[in-house]
């Protein structure tokens, strides 16, 4: 591999040297694609989204709320879902993703207090709730929020 021989991927790249209007024989010539008259054939046709002087569709609409570029998305999961795991085990993130407890995480994992637990386990999670804590440290195990 060698700059010589470097291109790109098989239809990443669309040609431009498409020559409109030179024609009829050129299979787009005289009207150039543009059809016949119209606003959409002249010269200065309207940007996307406008609607022909009637209130466009991105302003009929109303706007609510707004998104906080600082929140987090935490997967939540009950205690009783840690019984699925042997006496002992050091439970992360990536264990519970791993085991099927949790579908997809985001940015972490907070245990909460639902349920029982009947295992010793070192749960290793971003977060955990009071009542989770208390359950998991009666049973045996310990909680480190990392």
């Amino acid at each position: 591999m060698d700059l010589s021989n470097l291109s790109p991927a098989e239809g990443s790249r669309k040609s431009d040297n498409f020559r409109r209007g030179r024609g009829h024989a050129s299979g787009n010539g005289k009207t150039a694609g543009k059809g016949h008259k119209g606003q959409k054939a002249r010269s200065g046709a309207p940007r996307p989204g406008f609607e022909g002087g009637q209130m466009p569709l991105y302003r009929r609409l109303p706007k609510r709320g707004f998104t906080d570029r600082n929140s987090k998305i935490i997967t939540a999961i009950n205690v009783s879902q840690l019984n699925r795991f042997a006496d002992g085990t050091e439970v992360t993130p990536e264990l519970l993703l791993q085991s099927g407890a949790v579908s997809k995480i985001v940015d972490g994992v907070k245990i909460l207090g639902n349920g029982e637990l009947t295992k010793k386990l070192t749960v290793k999670v971003n977060a955990v709730s009071e009542g989770a804590k208390a359950k998991i440290e009666a049973a045996g195990g310990t909680v480190e929020v990392i």
